[in-house]
């Protein structure tokens, strides 16, 4: 049988994957990098992750986002709200990039891993798992749900001088949501999910 290699991702020197102990890493023999982390039951912590992250998606779709008063008027705003702003006010290619970074790639990313996991884990295979998951680890870095979510903390704090700011329960759902993509990425461990469906070939 013959071992896994993996490439440094910095330098390209090859590795043989070994064993780890628990919540152990290991890191490249050149250059320090890390290549790898055993984290136990990554299907499991991933799988749950991820479906709670698509849970908060549609909360933070359905719900308010923030609602201002002035002068005894209240505007309620959702999560697209700025999009549509965006693209009304000729700028439809920033508008574009926030729809996709802040609500379609966390959508698409966090539905490609229930797809892949969620049979992983019942000990079946969809057709195409390789490719979904492949898809996703494509999208892990343009998921930008913190940049999204500092620029709106950065407008809330401009427009708290005009107008009394109402936080909805969507934001608090978004933001929930940066926090389970952070600890998605921390505890997938990709090469275990590889090993995995290798077992099925």
């Amino acid at each position: 049988m013959t071992q896994t290699l993996i490439a440094c991702h910095e330098c390209d020197l090859l590795h043989r994957v070994q064993p780890l102990p628990k919540k152990s890493k290991a890191r490249c023999r050149r250059c320090g990098a890390l290549l790898y982390v055993h984290f136990p039951k990554t299907i499991d912590r991933s799988l749950a992750l991820a479906i709670t992250g698509l849970v908060l998606l549609v909360i933070a779709n359905i719900y308010p986002f923030l609602s201002l008063e002035s002068q005894g008027t209240v505007l309620e705003t959702t999560l697209i709200t700025g999009t549509i702003i965006l693209s009304q006010q000729s700028m439809a290619g920033v508008a574009i990039l926030v729809l996709l970074t802040s609500m379609l790639i966390p959508c698409i990313l966090l539905g490609a891993l229930v797809y892949v996991l969620w049979p992983m884990k019942l000990g079946h295979r969809l057709p195409a798992n390789r490719r979904a998951f492949r898809l996703a680890l494509t999208l892990r870095p343009w998921s930008m749900t913190e940049i999204f979510l500092l620029g709106i903390l950065v407008s809330v704090v401009k427009l708290s001088k005009m107008a009394t700011i109402i936080p909805g329960t969507a934001l608090f759902s978004f933001l929930a949501l940066v926090f389970v993509l952070a600890a998605v990425n921390t505890f997938l461990v990709p090469i275990t999910i590889w090993e995995k469906m290798d077992e099925w070939r």
